[in-house]
């Protein structure tokens, strides 16, 4: 632990990934680790948008300030019975709402490979402290690409579970139908570990399914032979950044020397997700923020003169403009006059999406297209243009409306300037299917140099 503290005050001012650390506990916890177990002693940062019993949980909010969680998240409690160490509160946008954490309400994470750009969002604290070696792995969260987008720009693997595969229970809620929790690692191999730890059917989460959970490594090693990876057309657009092109590209004949068989298909749906996103997300995030409202715990607004007095001004001081941007959109598509027309349409939608990779599941056995559109791009850049920072997750939104499992690993670099940064090539499977898309991860992974790289800090 002393080792791994020294590195964060080292690197930590520069990339600004962490927001709280309780050294002193977690050095505790770690002389008294059962190192036997399959996580004895490994400490593992927690998004600050999952609870974790005595510690702060902000989502990066001011509406939250001052408050400490009264209980473990269940994933918290699978993480500590394996012998892991929960270890310091990583940066986020506000509420998970965000793709670049230049949202939280208390200063921007930057990339490890070039400070002056975005490490993605809203995990971007989680996959930035990975790539910077200042912690081991980390669990984010994921509702509409925030691990997978992060973990593509910074350079490490992220894994997003099948809605249902890991329970929700103590992750404060954005969108309850598309957000699932997953970790952030170097390598294919540690992120099976930690999806063995955490998966499972737990009763306090109604979404949680109970179906078995394999051992996420048995297969990693395997070969390619008779797999097919299906290369959708709707994915490779005009507009695509030409190094993410050629390194993703790059990678698909990396796979057909290994022995899958690549197999073009379509999910012609595809240009209605972000759209369909943007209403249930939003619908979903103005019900489940009503609750902070100022009266049980958080921010409260002073010399309010009434309820409706307190309530709009605790709100109003209390979230970013990010936030209240989400919520007013989500109230207006529940609104009367205006749910069939919107929220209604677009769940009908979301169906018919879902149904596009279910048809393609039944020819292929994986996925495969970018993670992302472009390498990390400046911060501030897009600061005030919402509509194009919506568009960053272009490519992984459609994997949360239809509920099934992806992932991203680190397939080669786009050079700008004289800097290179870092490109993810985003591996989607069927449901619960996750034991195979780690096989078919792990060994594109052990054929590159890819995830040896490491961005150039003190």
């Amino acid at each position: 632990m002393e080792t791994l503290e020294h590195r964060i005050a080292e690197v930590d001012p520069l990339v600004r990934g962490y927001l709280s650390r309780d050294f002193d506990s977690a050095l505790e916890l770690a002389k008294k680790a059962d190192v036997s177990l399959p996580l004895g002693g490994v400490p593992v940062a927690i998004k600050d948008v999952i609870n974790v019993l005595g510690e702060p949980c902000t989502c990066a909010s001011k509406i939250l300030a001052g408050y400490r969680a009264p209980y473990d998240a269940t994933v918290i409690t699978k993480l500590r019975a394996a012998g892991a160490i929960p270890y310091g509160r990583t940066n986020m946008d506000e509420f998970a709402m965000g793709s670049s954490t230049e949202n939280s309400s208390f200063h921007a994470t930057r990339n490890p490979w070039d400070t002056t750009r975005i490490p993605g969002g809203s995990s971007g604290g989680s996959a930035a402290v990975v790539a910077a070696d200042e912690a081991f792995a980390a669990l984010g969260s994921d509702t509409g690409g925030s691990i997978r987008q992060p973990a593509a720009l910074c350079g490490v693997v992220g894994l997003k579970p099948t809605y249902g595969r890991v329970s929700r229970f103590g992750l404060v809620a954005f969108a309850s139908s598309l957000d699932q929790i997953g970790p952030f690692t170097k390598t294919v191999r540690d992120s099976g570990l930690l999806l063995n730890v955490i998966s499972g059917r737990d009763p306090r989460d109604s979404t949680s399914l109970d179906n078995p959970v394999p051992d996420y490594t048995a297969k990693l090693g395997q070969d390619l032979k008779g797999v097919k990876i299906g290369m959708p057309r709707e994915y490779f657009i005009e507009g695509l950044d030409p190094g993410v092109d050629h390194a993703v590209r790059a990678a698909i004949r990396q796979y057909e020397s290994l022995g899958a068989e690549i197999v073009e298909i379509s999910l012609p749906h595809t240009d209605h997700a972000v759209g369909v996103y943007y209403i249930i997300a939003t619908a979903e995030a103005s019900a489940n923020l009503a609750r902070f409202d100022g009266v049980r715990y958080g921010h409260r607004a002073a010399n309010t003169t009434g309820l409706l007095d307190h309530y709009g001004r605790t709100r109003a001081e209390g979230f970013g403009q990010e936030v209240k941007r989400r919520i007013i959109l989500g109230t207006y598509v529940l609104s009367s006059g205006y749910y069939d027309a919107y929220y209604l349409t677009a769940q009908k939608v979301r169906t018919l999406i879902r149904n596009d990779f279910t048809t393609a599941f039944e020819k292929v056995d994986a996925i495969v297209c970018p993670t992302t559109a472009e390498p990390a791009f400046k911060i501030g850049e897009r600061s005030n243009d919402p509509l194009k920072m919506y568009l960053a997750d272009i490519f992984t939104i459609a994997t949360n409306l239809a509920g099934i499992c992806g992932m991203s690993i680190p397939c080669g670099f786009a050079n700008v300037g004289d800097r290179k940064f870092p490109i993810g090539l985003q591996l989607l499977g069927k449901p619960f299917d996750e034991a195979n898309l780690l096989k078919i991860a792990h060994a594109y992974e052990q054929s590159t140099p890819w995830h040896k790289q490491r961005p150039q800090l003190p």
